[in-house]
């Protein structure tokens, strides 16, 4: 079988169809996938590491899942540099490290000065996260998802899901 020829083997790993003539367009499948859910992503890789018999917790898990941004192949890359770094097993703690997140109790309490207007408390709070080198921009969208989750709570109360706090 003769190889495929090269306008279709860059048609297929452009990322950007919008980018590519629409000649070579036309000879080509598209597939728009979707980014999975926080949810989704965690079931599935607890289902992996249930079936390779690694010991994780739930809130590492969380973590790798939230990292991934809905990319199932970055969760799964993300899940091996994890085992790695944890010697075999995934903690908390260790993933958060890893990832240079910081504990959602630390978002708690930068919120909570927030809100209180108490800017010692709130720069205190930065000073603590600062000295982990966290990832600002995660710390940021760790803010953010809290603020969405407390706006939708006070609207809609019955539809937050206890169980899961992404």
């Amino acid at each position: 079988m003769a190889p495929a020829p090269l306008w279709f083997r860059a048609a297929i790993a452009h990322a950007d169809a919008k980018k590519l003539p629409i000649t070579i367009l036309s000879r080509c499948l598209q597939f728009n996938l979707k980014s999975l859910t926080i949810g989704q992503i965690s079931g599935q890789l607890t289902h992996i590491l249930g079936e390779e018999a690694v010991t994780a917790e739930e809130g590492a898990i969380r973590q790798l899942a939230f990292a991934a941004d809905g990319s199932m192949r970055d969760a799964l890359s993300l899940l091996d540099q994890a085992i790695s770094y944890g010697s075999g097993e995934l903690l908390e703690s260790e993933v958060r490290a890893m990832l240079g997140t910081i504990d959602r109790d630390a978002v708690y309490r930068l919120l909570q000065a927030l809100a209180e207007g108490n800017a010692g408390t709130l720069l205190e709070e930065v000073g603590k996260a600062d000295s982990f080198a966290p990832d600002y921009a995660a710390m940021l969208a760790d803010m953010l998802s809290v603020l969405q989750r407390i706006a939708v709570a006070q609207q809609l109360p019955d539809a937050i899901d206890e169980s899961f706090d992404d």
